[in-house]
């Protein structure tokens, strides 16, 4: 048996199956595509699910992949074993209705036997307790002895997800040695110990389950196997754990070099030195695919596996962000297979280390409070800190457990880890509860999925705005009908159509569908997976019958205005990627006849500059009169001639590639303009942040754009008006009227101060004398909080000795002010603690040094109260 490196296993096992007529296919991003039920991809199948159940044509009926997976139910025990792992690699190949267990089993014995030379000997097979067949074929076809072939239950044995396709699985497994057992003279496959490891998964799904629990043989039975990467290169490399295979182990090598322990010493530290491993695997993989650290969803699982990396880096003593510079160690080792990771190796990068930045200030806020949590119970003589308390600091200051839990054992106490568990618990139920338990979204039902998937709308609106047409289906309120009349809702299905089916973030066209004593209008146009066009609208006249002949006419002034758009987005992502660079990638778009809408990756705001500048290139290429062409290719064709394609959207064989001069080139299957001069131009009116790491730039085209300017244009007159002065001279009359405010607000602060300065021997004529203790209360009108503390500066120079206390009416809410000399505080004066007291009877609140405070207060009424009260405040503050 040959010592192959991951690598070369992946390329193997891809190759074997291309020899065997499956189309290969890359990596489906981890972020599922339409697909509710999963927040993470965490399964070689789960991205193909479109494909097995009919929703979706593949592009070819036999596939293999390698697929990117991230599992994270046990991330706690990651890092405490090493079988643990979040980050898994999972070979497949799949059949959609082509062949079945003559041909799956054979193969998977020929690629394990012949291929990679594992000795037969040391394989052992298990099928469903049932499936007579998959055991004929081992048995007699391939010649697996019989006593090797272990017969097992529903649970072990038989895939299936709720209602659906489903069907026994077959799988494969390698003994490992009887010095890997548990001694048990039952030792056999099935055992949990580690002598018989299961590596490959052949699922036959064969049935279709029902509602009732009925199982009916399907007439295309579909494979789908899985084989996790890793734990292939586990046997073939003789190694124990995922840890020990060579492109981790090089990983986990640079982590032991970056904190200068070695790996295998120490069980504590070997925990942390597994922990950043894995992660930084998960968060490499996670941040290529576009997923950005936040507080939820997969967000929230991308910041966790970050923050818990980063917190056992402190653990081993590393200082500082090193994270970012270990991403690229798992770029290096995986960039074969995944070129993107190397392209976006910047941006992987960046959004790590500022995430790593973040925590690093989470870190010091979480023990301040954490550091006063442990001050409380020293004080008041507790032992345990409350659940409540350590679910706070994780939930809300994402401080760790396990950190607040050491602390807190470091001090001597302990943490109530039930009451801790039991918050956690409600979080997880609240969650689930708004998330819904969506495990079977992916087999709903509707009408349209009822339909003949083999009837499909014709589409010739890219070089036509109107054809005649056959109605194949109408639906109204949900139910297929035969004819729908004036007044009626309804939706139209026909067998050929120019109007445009929203999809790609553009909206559908609107116009009418007109027969000789009939109109339906058209108000949005949508398309279904297996390519069905729904009409959608109203009836104006007269009936509407299926099977009749009608005349579909788009309306062309808001398709052109949809063109417009849609053409100028295209030019606005080169642009983006111009300005910005290029780990700029779509998050998602909007395309109407009023307005565009782009969504973009990019972690910081847009400047003024940049936004000038990637307007000032739109419009440029709009000005030169590119000419826009589309052609469709094949998808390996669009891809080598650099074709930009959209962020994780799936696309078949062939494919439509629109191309804007040599500008511009991109997978579209939108509607466009034939030269870029017909946009006009375009103004970009907002760009916003919808996201963590997600900017959004809306814009005008065409007559959107000079109706913009249009009103600018007469809001500028009304400005003018107002300010009596030309359009040209309205920023140096707005200046000019600016400086004059500014002087007479100084000069009214010059008066104001006189008017206190003249006042100040009245009120220190006024002050109390409190246990000895020189005291002066006072009330301003209109004194804001600098003038506030000028003029209690002032008392207290002049007092010599004593407290002030003074308050200001200001846009009707108080401030205050206390000040104190040095001599008082040696006779108790705390000007924080007067504050605190005094402020709470206007309804504020505030703080401060023992020699000066302020605050804030609500209620104007109630200042000569405040101020009395802190007499009393001041007077048991002295020490007798």
């Amino acid at each position: 048996m040959q010592k192959l490196g991951l690598n070369e296993l992946r390329e193997r096992y891809l190759s074997f199956f291309e020899s065997k007529g499956h189309l290969r296919l890359p990596s489906f991003p981890l972020v599922p595509q339409n697909d509710a039920s999963l927040l993470l991809i965490n399964s070689g199948m789960a991205p193909l699910k479109p494909y097995f159940t009919g929703k979706e044509e593949p592009p070819r009926k036999k596939v293999t992949t390698c697929q990117k997976c991230i599992r994270t139910p046990d991330i706690e025990n990651v890092g405490k074993t090493a079988r643990h792992g979040t980050f898994f690699e999972m070979l497949g190949n799949f059949s959609f209705g082509d062949y079945f267990k003559n041909e799956a089993i054979p193969w998977a014995w020929e690629f394990i036997t012949k291929d990679l030379q594992i000795p037969e000997e040391r394989l052992w097979i298990s099928i469903y307790e049932d499936d007579d067949e998959a055991f004929e074929i081992w048995n007699k076809s391939v010649g697996i002895p019989a006593e090797k072939i272990v017969r097992m239950g529903k649970k072990d044995n038989f895939w299936e997800i709720g209602t659906g396709p489903c069907g026994p699985c077959s799988e494969i497994y390698f003994d490992r040695g009887e010095d890997k057992g548990c001694g048990s003279p039952d030792c056999k496959v099935g055992c949990d110990c580690d002598r018989y490891i299961e590596f490959w998964n052949l699922v036959f799904t064969q049935f279709n389950r029902d509602d009732e629990g009925n199982y009916t043989r399907l007439a295309n039975p579909n494979i789908d196997t899985g084989m996790g990467l890793e734990r292939l290169a586990c046997i073939m490399q003789d190694v124990n754990n995922l840890f020990e295979v060579d492109t981790v182990r090089n990983v986990l090598s640079n982590v032991c070099s970056i904190a200068g322990v070695e790996y295998g010493n120490n069980s504590k530290t070997d925990v942390s030195i597994r922990v950043i491993t894995d992660h930084i695997r998960s968060t490499t993989m996670m941040v290529s695919d576009g997923v950005i650290p936040s507080n939820e969803g997969r967000g929230y699982v991308l910041r966790r596996l970050l923050r818990r990396a980063a917190r056992h880096g402190k653990l081993l003593g590393i200082e500082g962000q090193f994270l970012y510079n270990l991403a690229m160690v798992v770029i290096n080792e995986s960039k074969e297979a995944y070129p993107e990771l190397l392209e976006k190796a910047d941006y992987i990068q960046k959004v790590i280390k500022i995430e790593e930045e973040k925590f690093q200030h989470t870190i010091d806020q979480g023990l301040a409070i954490l550091n006063g949590y442990i001050s409380e119970l020293k004080s008041s003589g507790g032992k345990v800190l409350s659940g409540d308390k350590a679910f706070k600091l994780h939930d809300t200051y994402g401080f760790p457990f396990d950190l607040t839990r050491e602390i807190v054992e470091e001090n001597g106490f302990s943490v109530d880890e039930d009451e801790f568990k039991a918050e956690m618990q409600k979080q997880k139920d609240t969650a689930r509860i708004a998330h819904g338990n969506k495990d079977g979204a992916g087999w709903d039902e509707s009408i349209y999925s009822q339909l003949d998937k083999a009837i499909k709308t014709e589409f010739i609106g890219y070089d036509n705005f109107e054809c005649e047409s056959t109605i194949l289906f109408i639906i109204k309120d949900g139910q297929l009908v035969d004819n729908v009349q004036e007044c009626d809702d309804a939706v139209i299905i026909l067998d050929k159509t120019a109007f445009y089916g929203e999809s790609g973030g553009q909206a559908g066209d609107i116009g009418y569908l007109q027969a000789k004593n009939a109109l339906f209008k058209v108000n949005d146009c949508k398309k279904t997976a297996d390519g069905k066009f729904l009409h959608i609208g109203k009836v104006e006249k007269g009936l509407i019958e299926k099977g009749s002949t009608i005349a579909a006419k788009v309306d062309v002034s808001s398709r052109m205005s949809t063109a417009r758009n849609h053409t100028v987005t295209h030019l606005l992502q080169k642009a983006l990627r111009n300005v910005l660079g290029s780990h700029i990638n779509q998050a998602g778009s909007l395309v109407e006849p009023t307005r565009l809408r782009f969504d973009f990756s990019h972690f910081t705001p847009v400047t003024e500059d940049e936004l000038k500048q990637i307007e000032n290139e739109v419009n440029q290429k709009i000005l030169e009169n590119l000419s826009v062409s589309a052609r469709e290719m094949s998808l390996d064709e669009a891809k080598k001639s650099g074709a930009t394609a959209l962020f994780g959207e799936k696309y078949g064989n062939t494919v439509r590639v629109v191309k804007i001069g040599d500008y511009s080139m991109e997978l579209c299957g939108g509607t466009h303009l034939s030269t870029t001069s017909q946009a006009s131009l375009i103004k970009i009116v907002s760009e916003s942040g919808v996201a963590a790491g997600v900017r959004r730039i809306e814009a005008l085209t065409g007559l959107g754009a000079i109706q913009y300017y249009s009103e600018k244009e007469r809001l500028l007159g009304d400005v003018a008006a107002a300010l009596k002065a030309s359009p040209q001279d309205c920023l140096k009359k707005v200046e000019i009227l600016t400086n004059e405010i500014k002087a007479g607000q100084k000069e009214i602060e010059q008066l104001r101060s006189k008017l206190v300065a003249g006042s100040i021997d009245d009120i220190l004529s006024k002050a109390a004398i409190v246990k000895g203790v020189k005291v002066i209360t006072a009330k301003y009108e209109g004194l804001d909080m600098d003038g506030l503390r000028n003029t209690s500066d002032m008392l207290k120079n002049k007092i010599g000795s004593g407290v002030v206390v003074i308050a200001s009416n200001f846009e009707d809410k108080v401030n205050f002010v206390v000040t104190a000399t040095k001599d008082t505080l040696e006779k108790g004066i705390h000007c924080g603690n007067i504050i605190k007291e005094t402020a709470k009877i206007a309804g504020g609140g505030g703080g401060g040094r023992p020699d000066m405070a302020q605050a804030g207060g609500k209620d104007v009424t109630k200042i000569k109260d405040a101020l009395d009260h802190s007499i009393k405040v001041i007077e048991s503050q002295i020490k007798s």
